[in-house]
């Protein structure tokens, strides 16, 4: 995850993360509430900027539900909290995710993008979790379910609902483009019609 640091109480975040090698949370506000985030590692400070700004690449860990929460930690510029770390159930099939990776790659079809294939063996539910159209709401419903299967049933889920209507967006769109030119229209055979 690619991430732009600007606020000065992030650079120092970024700065204490390098110092001490530790991760940091990124949690999800919505609905007016702190819940649920999930851990980051600092992969890697790819460019520092004269005013000190930063880009980072970051490394998702696991996923966490908010207990506490202050505002800035002792002696940090920076927010914190105490955090519970959900379990992780890691029972996906092969099938499974190759199902869900077929309805990406045919999402990505109907939407005319450039889709770059994911081995299954190496595909999980958050792979690809900000790039198949969920919304807000569900990428934090997606973060709290504990077994992956059920986040891969949840995802194929939506992919078949989306994928059936920019099908029908797709097939509107020729239907419109159609109106307004000539049609060449097989005329009609009654030699063997009866009434």
């Amino acid at each position: 995850m690619p991430l732009h640091i600007f606020e000065e109480r992030y650079k120092q975040l970024i700065r204490d993360c390098r110092a001490e090698a530790t991760t940091f949370g990124i949690p999800v506000y919505i609905g007016n509430r702190l819940s649920f985030g999930t851990e980051v590692q600092l992969a890697e400070v790819v460019t520092t900027y004269e005013g000190g700004e930063m880009d980072v690449l970051c490394v998702a860990r696991q996923v966490f539900q908010l207990l506490t929460f202050d505002i800035e930690m002792a002696g940090k510029p920076y927010a914190g909290g105490e955090v519970r770390f959900l379990d992780n159930v890691n029972d996906g099939s092969l099938k499974a995710r190759q199902e869900v990776l077929q309805k990406i790659q045919e999402l990505y079809g109907l939407m005319e993008v450039p889709y770059t294939a994911v081995e299954p063996e190496k595909f999980n539910s958050f792979t690809l979790a900000h790039k198949m159209g969920l919304s807000f709401e569900q990428e934090h419903k997606l973060l709290q379910i504990p077994r992956e299967s059920d986040r891969l049933r949840f995802i194929k889920s939506h992919l078949y609902g989306t994928t059936k209507v920019l099908e029908q967006v797709n097939r509107t769109r020729r239907l419109m483009e159609q109106n307004g030119h000539f049609k060449n229209f097989d005329p009609l055979d009654f030699r063997d019609f009866k009434l």
